[in-house]
């Protein structure tokens, strides 16, 4: 079974950058597509980003484009998002999410409903 957890989450200042990373154990990534989903509090759960498994096909939100960077590392079971040019609004808590379904080229990697596997979370905060 997988389990995803979440790590690198925290609090800084608008125009800072966070890396969180997504460590898989229970299986081997290379068979997943995987995402990246927040909520900020009151709002719905949103995808930002998603790759495919062998990383050829990658999807961002409008809301993250240009500033958040996805990526993975099969050979280490890791996932990877790096978040630049933060601000507030960017405040969530972040999900890491797999599927062994191609849901990046069938273009529903935003969809929350799609996503069978998901770490608990971690927070980020942007914060003056």
């Amino acid at each position: 079974q997988l389990q995803l957890v979440e790590s690198g989450g925290g609090s800084v200042q608008p125009g800072g950058s966070l890396r969180l990373t997504c460590t898989a154990t229970g299986s081997t990534l290379d068979v997943y597509d995987i995402g990246w989903f927040r909520q900020a509090p009151g709002k719905d759960r949103e995808g930002i980003a998603c790759i495919s498994r062998a990383g050829g096909s990658i999807k961002y939100a409008e809301s993250v484009k240009g500033r958040f960077t996805i990526s993975r590392d099969n050979a280490k079971n890791t996932a990877f998002l790096q978040m630049d040019s933060l601000k507030p609004e960017d405040t969530a808590v972040y999900y890491c999410v797999a599927d062994k379904a191609t849901l990046v080229d069938n273009g529903v990697g935003f969809s929350k409903w799609e996503w069978d596997y998901w770490g608990r979370g971690t927070q980020v905060t942007i914060s003056s």
